[in-house]
């Protein structure tokens, strides 16, 4: 099913639930009524096509527009990324952490296997947030000033992405180095933790583990596709402005 601008956003819901935070990093929450979504985006102040382009390539992972992806502003794309970034380390992070401290009380786990668990999530929560503040930090204000100033027909010469200290090719690689570590730490939940009294909670902290690696891995290709194919789009603009 493909989400259209009139469908209701109630009834987009009920078909895949999973999209609720996606709408609330649009500053969203529920009870929005019967409106649709078109109705919802005006009272919220939301670019609705880029609102709906967001939700269907959650929904459908055969669903990914990358050239009317790319006709949106850089800015608003950030805006959205960054809003991302502030759901992964300040709820789904701590979710999944408080969860597996839970282990040591929901059943009687091997102290060993505990700890290894609890320091390999501790340190890829630590290496998420360092890349995360890596691109808070450096590339997307390179991002928005190269916008900036391509939207104020100036040039700039020194204007680079080594002048913020990162550059656009050190993005895919990143990603595919988290990608591998959280790939490791569910491996360790499905073949290595000692039989439990309750599968419960281990079935819960995969799932969430897999939700996570679902959105990191959507995040990461807007990223990837869209975000970097602009940024050097807007790069080779200044070049030949140079020229």
């Amino acid at each position: 099913m493909l989400i259209h601008k009139n469908m209701k956003l109630a009834d987009v819901i009920h078909h895949d639930h999973t999209l609720v935070p996606i709408i609330n990093r649009f500053g969203i929450h529920l009870g929005f009524g019967n409106d649709n979504i078109d109705e919802i985006c005006r009272k919220y102040n939301t670019n609705a096509d880029f609102f709906v382009t967001i939700l269907n390539s959650f929904h459908d992972a055969h669903y990914f527009p990358k050239e009317q992806l790319q006709l949106f502003p850089a800015i608003m794309l950030i805006d959205y990324l960054q809003k991302a970034h502030h759901y992964f380390m300040e709820e789904k992070i701590p979710e999944i952490s408080l969860l597996i401290s839970k282990m040591t009380t929901e059943f009687p786990l091997d102290k060993t296997t505990f700890v290894l668990v609890n320091n390999f999530f501790k340190d890829y929560s630590g290496e998420l947030k360092k890349h995360i503040q890596h691109e808070e930090e450096k590339i997307y204000p390179y991002v928005v000033s190269l916008e900036k100033t391509i939207q104020g027909g100036e040039q700039a010469d020194n204007l680079s992405g080594q002048t913020y200290g990162y550059t656009i090719s050190d993005y895919e690689a990143e990603h595919e180095n988290m990608e591998e570590k959280l790939f490791d730490l569910k491996n360790i939940f499905i073949k290595y933790i000692p039989e439990p009294k309750d599968d419960k909670l281990v079935f819960q902290i995969l799932r969430e583990l897999f939700g996570l690696e679902k959105e990191l891995n959507e995040h990461a290709r807007i990223e990837d596709l869209i975000l970097v194919p602009k940024v050097k789009a807007m790069e080779e603009i200044l070049k030949n402005r140079k020229k």
